[in-house]
């Protein structure tokens, strides 16, 4: 079928719809069914179309000269591969689709997502709690969501802190099962405090480790008081002694068996370690999946329920990425392969958390801080100053004399070369052309850069 006139037209209406709206579901299925598209038959100008589309409902912006254009043919070659498996979806058994990982490559997305790797650990505490010893007969499904023992998805960014959402899931869950009350706990106290052992915050860690930390340390501020920031910082004295939420101890499953994992999962949510750099995971969108993947284990996440769809077993995995990727920010796994590890590795190195009493008295409420001393303003040089917490810019100069400042509203900016405009401290590359800055010379994400003030003329 040709495209022609009416076909962009309808799409750039529908483009308007999205921008005014609630962005529509990116799946190929739904937009193939709206649009009448040919799957792999797809033109370039219907994938332009799509990716239009995905842009405004994902609010992407490009900063490097040619990058629009660069990610559209990463998108376009994306959107083929996800074509070539839903045409055969009934086969696998599961879909793909155009998620928020659409504009990278497999290699992008794992350096972007998955760059740290889980650490081997030696000195594992397997539990016999858990162990399955054959016999026994374990429930047909489970799924602690439907109980109200899982938090909503959160979302990790580009940090490499999928551990500390792992390992806070699960303890979440036990707090839940044993005392009746839900409360959300701080992911960042695990990135910023639990850096011994194994853990070092966004460049990854163990679910184990940071069991260990929330034991010696008495337990966990909640994310409210001590909310996630996605980026490595120094501890927080005063959060960290809050310790809101304890947990008793913990225990491994024993490894490489997924009866016994079951068995854990019908009890608690457990800490899972998989692998999850493969293409197919990373543009999953829904059903029990069974596609490529090793035991290189790089991924933490949480199993909270298990069941079984048309004679396919499987688990039921909470991930970190945010609801908009996988089944609402789910992703079913098959369970009960011929491999010991289990699919991806999920049987290798699981674990939860033990709890049985009441948490800690609450403390009595932590007196103001103090406000801090004014600080002096930022002299540029003996004419020109700037506020406190901001940078000095020079607007005009001669050879290596600057003449004139002006001031950027942020501390250890970037001053940009037009002399307009700078760039925050964490992303540091101007784009004078886009008027954006971005944390490296080639990374797809960008936020728009800051205006200069002039500075202060100094009268004294």
């Amino acid at each position: 079928m040709a495209l022609g006139r009416g076909l962009a037209a309808a799409a750039f209406l529908l483009l308007l719809a999205v921008a005014a709206s609630a962005a529509p579901d990116m799946s190929i299925i739904s937009y193939n069914e709206e649009h009448g598209a040919r799957g792999l038959e797809r033109t370039e100008a219907e994938a332009r179309a799509m990716y239009d589309l995905w842009l405004a409902e994902h609010g992407r912006a490009y900063n490097a000269l040619g990058e629009h254009d660069r990610r559209f043919r990463v998108f376009w070659d994306n959107l083929r591969f996800v074509d070539a498996h839903n045409a055969r979806a009934a086969d696998h058994g599961y879909t793909l689709g155009m998620n928020k990982f659409a504009d990278l490559t497999n290699d992008e997305f794992r350096a972007a997502y998955l760059g740290a790797r889980l650490p081997a650990r030696g000195d594992r505490v397997v539990g016999e709690r858990y162990r399955h010893d054959g016999v026994e007969v374990l429930p047909d499904s489970v799924d602690w969501r439907n109980k109200g023992a899982v938090a909503p998805i959160k979302n990790q960014g580009q940090c490499g802190s999928c551990w500390a959402f792992s390992a806070v899931s699960t303890v979440e869950s036990i707090n839940k099962l044993v005392t009746g009350e839900m409360i959300t706990l701080s992911e960042q106290e695990l990135v910023e405090c639990s850096t011994n052992g194994g853990n070092s915050g966004c460049n990854g860690g163990l679910m184990d480790s940071a069991f260990e930390f929330i034991i010696k340390n008495g337990g966990i501020d909640t994310e409210a008081d001590y909310p996630y920031k996605a980026v490595d910082g120094q501890c927080d004295m005063n959060r960290k002694n809050a310790k809101v939420v304890s947990i008793d101890g913990y225990e491994d499953v024993p490894k490489n068996d997924e009866k016994s994992l079951q068995k854990a999962v019908a009890h608690q949510p457990v800490s899972v370690a998989i692998e999850a750099g493969g293409r197919e995971f990373q543009l999953y969108k829904s059903g029990v999946f069974s596609g490529k993947c090793t035991t290189n284990l790089d991924h933490g996440v949480v199993a909270v329920g298990y069941g079984t769809e048309n004679g396919k077993d499987f688990w039921i995995v909470r991930n970190s990425w945010g609801p908009k990727w996988g089944e609402d920010g789910y992703i079913r796994m098959e369970r009960n392969i011929d491999a010991t590890s289990g699919k991806c590795g999920i049987a290798m190195m699981a674990s939860y958390p033990t709890k049985k009493g009441p948490n800690p008295p609450k403390p009595s409420p932590t007196p103001p801080t103090p406000p801090p001393p004014v600080a002096p303003e930022n002299v540029c040089d003996e004419n020109y100053s700037c506020s406190a917490g901001s940078t000095c810019c020079c607007a005009f100069g001669f050879r290596s004399v600057c003449l004139v400042w002006g001031c950027c509203p942020i501390q250890g900016a970037t001053c940009c070369k037009d002399h307009a405009s700078c760039c925050p401290p964490n992303y540091p590359v101007c784009n004078i052309r886009a008027r954006t800055c971005s944390a490296s010379k080639n990374s797809p994400l960008s936020v728009p850069a800051l205006k200069r003030t002039l500075a202060t003329l100094n009268t004294a």
